[in-house]
């Protein structure tokens, strides 16, 4: 049965071709929502998830979130396809190594390019949705996928990934203090490590044993684990947790 507090409502996800982002705009959609389903690549998965749910309008929408520009049309064209947006969720990021060992020029390179995705491109979209909510009576709502490395701290390999988050965390705090009056909430989902294709490599490097000695359940978190939550806080029945970060890492990083 869908939820009627999220039927009709219009959400952007970033990053929603794979992934979190995936399920994320998959459950939505599956409560009525009608999605904004952006991809870099992934127009084939894109196209092939909101064939799923015709009734609700969705469409896809490429772009380069590393680019300003692409970012800036991405938003203008949303506007322009769906006449109002209710929620952003900024969920697109990249989990991309780069151990200390590395030689200066590459290691920065990985830097720059981490942070472009992960919180460049969210600061510029969280710009446009504030403008944007404040001009209408029904504000609007930011649900920022983070991570447990903003909290705990991330492996060597991983600084860049770790400071992204940490930034994004403290950007999505200092919205819900600053613009609560203009009935724009934020929220933090903070997964711990997730069965995803971005996780592989280091499953690959690491084994999944290791992963799991450090968790308390007995098997990883899946994306579908975490698309329920993300539903309830577009849906407007969380609002009064605005500010507030919801750990989902089985257990591996207790607050």
């Amino acid at each position: 049965m869908a939820d009627k507090d999220l039927i009709n409502n219009n959400i952007l996800v970033t990053g929603a071709s794979k992934g979190i982002g995936y399920a994320i705009a998959d459950y939505l959609m599956l409560q009525g929502a009608c999605v904004a389903v952006h991809f870099n690549s992934g127009q084939d998965a894109a196209r092939q998830l909101i064939s799923k749910y015709p009734n609700t309008r969705s469409r896809c929408f490429q772009a380069d979130l590393s680019q300003k520009e692409s970012v800036k049309t991405l938003f203008q064209d949303i506007i322009t396809a769906f006449g109002r947006l209710d929620s952003i969720v900024l969920n697109a990021g990249v989990f991309l190594a780069h151990p200390i060992s590395e030689h200066i020029d590459d290691w920065f390179e990985v830097w720059k390019r981490t942070l472009a995705i992960n919180l460049d491109a969210v600061g510029l979209l969280t710009k446009l949705g504030i403008d944007y909510f404040k001009s209408q009576a029904s504000g609007g709502r930011f649900i920022y996928i983070g991570s447990r490395a903003a909290l705990r701290g991330e492996t060597q390999e991983y600084l860049a990934y770790a400071a992204s988050k940490g930034g994004l965390t403290s950007l999505a705090r200092s919205v819900a203090r600053s613009f609560g009056k203009d009935n724009i909430k934020a929220f933090v989902v903070a997964p711990g490590f997730t069965r995803t294709q971005m996780a592989e490599a280091f499953i690959d490097t690491y084994g999944e044993e290791r992963i799991l000695s450090e968790i308390a359940l007995n098997e990883l978190t899946t994306p579908q684990d975490i698309a329920p939550l993300v539903g309830l806080m577009c849906s407007g029945l969380m609002d009064h947790a605005t500010g507030a970060t919801i750990d989902v890492n089985a257990g591996s990083h207790i607050r």
